[in-house]
C-alpha cells in the first residue's frame, strides 16, 4: 500500500458499495479504485497511472462505467450512513457555500451529441440577451453575416453548458454548490456552469441532503441552515421557513432599506443568531478539504458526470477517515 491508499479496514467498508461484474467478482477492484483517487489526488493525466495500479486503460474505462452509473455518490452516501449508525452525524447546523474550479485546457473538446446539442442551442436562444426582438420595434437589415455570429455564438454558450462549463471572472470555470456538516464533510454536491448565482442553488442542495439511519427514513431536515448574504432571499427563508428549518442567514443591505422603505407592508425584520452564524466557516472550510485534492481543485475532466464523480469520491473519503472506532 502507498501513501494515500485505502487501508485494509477503509476497504472493507468501501467494497460492498463498489457493482460486481458480469461474471462475478472484479480482480484488482481495489487497485482500480486506489487508481482512480491517485489521479484525482494528483490531477495527472490518466496515461499516467503507475503501473502498479494495472493498465491505464483499463482503470480509465472502469471508471468512466462507474460515473455514468453514479456509484460514487453512493459509495458517499454509504459512507454518510455509516457514520450515522455510529452516531457520528449531527444535523444541527448545516453550512451552504460554493467555489469555482477553473477549467483547465485538457477539460475542452467534450464531444456533444448532435441532437443535444441543437436542443441547448434552442434553450440558450431563449436565454436573456439572446432573445429576438420584439415584433413591435422595427426589424434591422438582414444581414447573413451577423446572423451567422449569433448562431455560432448560441452554439459556443450549448456546448459550455453541455459541458458543465460557464464564463465568469475567472475565464471558464465550473461552480460547485455544498451544504457541509459541523465536522467539514459534504453532505450533498451541486455541479453548475461558473456563471451560475449561488441564490438558486440553495434549494437543490438543501433538497439532496439524505442522512440514511440504521431504521427508518433517510433525514433530510437539519435543524438550522448557514449561509451568507448571497443566500438571503425571500424564496429561500419561505423554503426554510415551510420545512421547518431555522435560518441563519443575515440580511443583504438593500433587501433592509427596501422593506424599511415599504414600512409596514415590507413585512418583518430579518434576524439570525449570530453564535450560529460563526459556525457557518464549516462549509468553507469543507471547500478548502475539498480542493486538497488538485483533481478538485483545477477541472481537467472533461465531462460534468467525471467531476462530479470526483467531488462524491473525495467528499466519501472525507466521511471514511473521518469515522469514529466501531463501538
Amino acid at each position: 500500500m502507498t501513501r494515500g491508499d485505502l487501508s485494509d479496514g477503509e476497504w472493507e467498508l468501501v467494497e460492498p458499495h463498489l457493482p460486481l461484474g458480469v461474471s462475478g467478482p472484479i480482480p484488482d477492484l481495489r487497485s482500480y479504485f486506489n487508481a482512480v483517487m491517485w489521479r484525482f489526488r494528483t490531477s495527472s493525466p490518466w496515461r499516467d497511472v503507475p503501473d502498479r495500479y494495472g493498465s491505464w486503460s483499463t482503470v480509465y474505462d472502469r471508471f468512466r462505467m462507474w460515473a455514468r452509473a453514479g456509484i460514487f455518490q453512493s459509495v458517499m452516501d454509504a459512507m454518510i450512513a455509516e457514520a450515522a449508525a455510529r452516531g457520528d452525524v449531527d444535523l444541527g447546523l448545516v453550512g451552504v457555500d460554493s467555489t469555482t474550479a477553473r477549467a483547465h485546457q485538457h477539460a475542452a473538446g467534450m464531444a456533444v451529441d448532435p441532437a443535444l446539442l441543437d436542443d441547448l442551442t434552442k434553450a440558450v436562444t431563449e436565454e436573456k440577451g439572446l432573445r429576438e426582438r420584439d415584433e413591435t420595434t422595427a426589424p434591422e437589415p438582414a444581414d447573413p453575416e451577423r446572423e451567422r455570429r449569433r448562431a455560432e455564438r448560441r452554439r459556443r454558450k450549448a456546448r459550455l453548458k453541455a459541458a458543465g462549463l460557464g464564463r465568469s471572472r475567472g475565464g471558464l470555470t465550473s461552480k460547485v454548490h455544498l451544504a457541509a456538516d459541523r465536522r467539514c464533510r459534504p453532505l450533498s454536491i451541486v455541479l453548475t456552469p461558473g456563471q451560475a448565482a449561488d441564490s438558486p442553488q440553495f434549494v437543490p442542495v438543501m433538497d439532496k441532503i439524505r442522512v440514511r439511519g440504521p431504521v427508518g427514513r433517510p433525514r433530510t431536515r437539519p435543524d438550522a441552515a448557514a449561509g451568507d448574504k448571497a443566500y438571503s432571499s425571500r424564496a429561500n427563508r419561505a423554503y426554510l421557513r415551510r420545512r421547518g428549518i431555522k435560518a441563519v442567514i443575515p440580511e443583504k443591505a438593500d433587501q433592509a432599506a427596501n422593506r424599511k422603505r415599504k414600512g409596514r407592508h415590507g413585512g418583518r425584520p430579518v434576524s439570525h443568531d449570530p453564535e450560529l452564524y460563526k459556525q457557518r466557516n464549516t462549509a468553507e472550510r469543507c471547500i478548502n478539504r475539498m480542493k486538497d485534492w488538485r483533481g478538485i481543485a483545477f477541472r481537467t475532466d472533461k465531462t460534468p458526470d467525471s467531476y462530479l464523480a470526483g467531488l462524491h469520491l473525495r467528499g466519501a473519503i472525507l466521511w471514511l477517515r473521518s469515522l469514529p472506532t466501531q463501538p
